[in-house]
């Protein structure tokens, strides 16, 4: 056991939004912490790696001492295991999980295969939710205003590729509910028959400094065809034409 004035949180937190913590905290006021904090240890105090719910709802109740778990994590392995940590719970947002994962590809160089199996996670899993990354600022706020948490209307949008489409599609869902909503996702996204929807390539860096798409006009494109594409822009640009 710790008092828990000696233990500070972890600033790169994954969990953006603790949500309603009164059950949480009614649970820990009757029964106490059943399951301990993780932390390491800074000098004379402890650091938080996994357990910020459970150490917000304490101290909101009055807990003077929690059980922890010490592990000995240097910076980088701190970040690596909060976010694990965080990822294998069940209630982080499908937009929450996608800036741990892309937390994890860009802090530790992983792929998205070596991701995936550190998880416990398929590699499509993974990869759907880093494409979240390409949802403009603007819109992610859009759908949290609509309360469109779901990860599978959230893919839908994204997959919209230009910000007017995935915004038109978000009041669309907006508007509808249970499943006439994915009934719209899905008719609004659906390809015409007869005609396969376009193949588009999406990228948006660390820094979301800007945001890249090519819209080929097939519908299956090989890795080796995007980087011709690639190399044939630059080459352009390098000519100034």
């Amino acid at each position: 056991m710790v008092p828990i004035d000696q233990i500070d949180p972890n600033p790169d937190q994954p969990r953006q939004v603790l949500g309603d913590l009164s059950e949480l905290m009614a649970s820990i006021a009757e029964k106490g912490i059943i399951e301990p904090l993780i932390v390491r240890q800074r000098n004379d105090r402890f650091q938080i790696v996994a357990g910020e719910r459970r150490y917000q709802a304490a101290s909101r109740v009055g807990i003077l001492e929690v059980p922890v778990v010490i592990r000995d994590l240097d910076d980088a392995e701190l970040v690596e295991v909060a976010l694990v940590e965080n990822l294998q719970r069940k209630d982080l947002t499908p937009f929450e999980e996608c800036e741990a994962l892309h937390a994890l590809v860009r802090e530790h160089g992983l792929k998205h295969e070596e991701v995936a199996r550190r998880l416990g996670k398929s590699r499509s899993s993974v990869t759907e939710s880093l494409s979240l990354q390409a949802m403009p600022d603007d819109v992610r706020e859009l759908c949290r205003l609509a309360d469109i948490n779901s990860k599978s209307l959230l893919l839908q949008v994204v997959r919209q590729v230009e910000d007017k489409k995935m915004i038109a599609l978000v009041e669309q869902i907006s508007r509808g509910v249970g499943q006439a909503t994915r009934k719209q996702a899905r008719a609004a996204t659906k390809p015409k028959i007869g005609r396969p929807r376009a193949f588009t390539f999406s990228y948006v860096p660390p820094a979301k400094t800007f945001n890249l798409s090519l819209k080929f006009r097939k519908s299956k494109v090989e890795r080796d065809e995007i980087i011709t594409a690639l190399s044939e822009i630059i080459e352009e640009l390098k000519q100034g034409n």
